[in-house]
C-alpha cells in the first residue's frame, strides 16, 4: 500500500495509511540508526510503512542523523522513559496502519524481511511475528526463549550460556539449531523485533513501563497469550543485531536481573519469586570475579538499593517533529 505520491524507498507521512507502522526507540544511537533506516528504505519500495522514531533525551548526535531524514516522524520523550516508556510513547502517533514493526536502533533490517514478516503473519494469523536474528557476520543468534519458571532460573543460574544441550525445563534460551531453520509457534522472543497485529497491540494497550529495561517483552508476550494471540518465528525473515549500540552499564545489568524477579512477583506465587530470587542472586555470586556481577549480587541482596536502579526521568513535554 503506498501513495502514488510517495517516490520509491520513502515513508509515508501524516496520517495516510501504512502497511506497516514501525516503532523505534533510540537513545544514544547516532552510530546506528542511520544504517537502520537505510535499510527500511530497501523494503518501503513494496510496503508502505510509516516510521517513528521516539528519543528518550540522547546526549550524542542522533537528533542530528534523524534530522536528515524529512520522511521519519521524530518525537522527542521529554526525557529517559525507558524502552517499554518510548514504545508507548510512539504509539500516541502511529496514525492508520494494519501492524506495528518494534524495532531496536542496533539492526539491518534484510531485504524482503519485511515483507516476510507480514506474510507469515497474513497466513497464519499470528498476533507476534519475529524473525531470525544474525550477529554482524551472519552467524544466527539464540533470540527464542521459553517461559520463566523456578527450574529454568536456576538452569541459567548453574549453566548460562553453557551447557546447551540441557533439557527445555533448565533452560529458558532456546539452543536447538532446527528450532531456527524452520516457521513455528513460541512462547517469547528478545524485543529487538517483533511485528504486532495492530488489533492485538490496540486490545492490549500500553507496555508496561515499570520495567523501564528487561523483561518488559516477556510481560507483553504474556499478556499477548493471555489475550489468546499466538506468537510465531518466521526464518525468512532476517534482521542483523549488532547489539549494544548504547552499551550496558553496571547499572543496568543489576536492572536486568532485579526485573526477573519483580515479572516473578508480579506473575506467580510469593514462594516461587523467591525461589526466582534465589536463583539469580546464586547466578551473580558464582560470577562475583567480574565487578559487574559483584555490583549486582549487592544490590540483588539489598532491597533498598533496587529503588537506586535506572529509572523513567522525565525532564520535559513530548514533542514530535515536522513530519507529523
Amino acid at each position: 500500500m503506498r501513495s502514488p505520491s510517495d517516490g520509491p524507498g520513502s515513508f509515508i507521512r501524516g496520517h495516510q495509511p501504512a502497511d506497516v507502522a514501525v516503532v523505534i526507540v533510540t537513545y544514544n544511537s547516532a552510530a546506528d540508526i542511520g544504517s537502520l533506516l537505510a535499510s527500511l528504505r530497501v523494503s518501503a519500495t513494496a510496503v508502505g510503512m510509516r516510521v517513528i522514531v521516539v528519543d528518550n533525551d540522547s546526549t550524542d548526535d542522533t537528533l542530528g542523523v534523524l534530522s536528515a531524514h524529512g520522511d521519519v516522524t521524530v518525537v522527542s520523550a521529554g526525557g529517559n522513559r525507558g524502552y517499554a516508556g518510548g514504545i508507548n510513547v510512539a504509539l500516541r502517533h502511529l496514525g492508520p496502519a494494519r501492524s506495528i514493526l518494534v524495532l531496536n536502533p542496533d539492526l539491518v533490517v534484510w531485504p524482503g524481511s519485511v515483507e516476510g514478516m507480514l506474510a507469515s503473519q497474513a497466513s497464519t494469523g499470528a498476533g507476534i511475528v519475529v524473525p531470525r536474528l544474525v550477529d554482524s557476520r551472519g552467524n544466527p543468534q539464540a533470540s527464542l526463549r521459553r517461559e520463566p519458571s523456578v527450574l529454568r532460573s536456576f538452569g541459567e543460574a548453574l549453566f548460562g550460556d553453557h551447557a546447551t544441550w540441557r533439557p527445555a525445563w533448565l533452560a529458558e534460551t532456546v539452543y536447538d539449531p532446527d528450532s531456527y531453520s524452520s516457521a513455528h509457534p513460541i512462547e517469547w522472543a528478545t524485543g529487538a523485533a517483533l511485528l504486532i497485529h495492530r488489533g492485538l497491540a490496540d486490545r492490549l494497550g500500553d507496555w508496561d513501563e515499570r520495567y523501564f529495561l528487561y523483561s518488559e517483552e516477556t510481560d507483553y508476550f504474556r499478556r499477548a497469550r493471555e489475550a489468546g494471540a499466538t506468537a510465531r518465528f518466521t526464518p525468512v525473515a532476517t534482521v542483523e543485531h549488532r547489539q549494544g549500540g548504547s552499551g550496558m552499564s553496571p547499572g543496568q545489568a543489576a536492572l536486568l536481573s532485579v526485573n526477573r524477579v519483580r515479572y516473578a512477583q508480579r506473575h506467580g506465587s510469593r514462594a516461587a519469586a523467591a525461589w526466582v530470587h534465589l536463583a539469580v542472586t546464586l547466578h551473580a555470586a558464582l560470577r562475583a570475579r567480574r565487578k559487574a556481577d559483584r555490583h549486582t549480587l549487592g544490590i540483588l541482596l539489598d532491597r533498598r538499593r533496587w529503588a537506586s536502579l535506572p529509572h523513567a526521568t522525565v525532564s520535559g513535554v513530548v514533542t514530535a517533529g515536522p513530519s507529523e
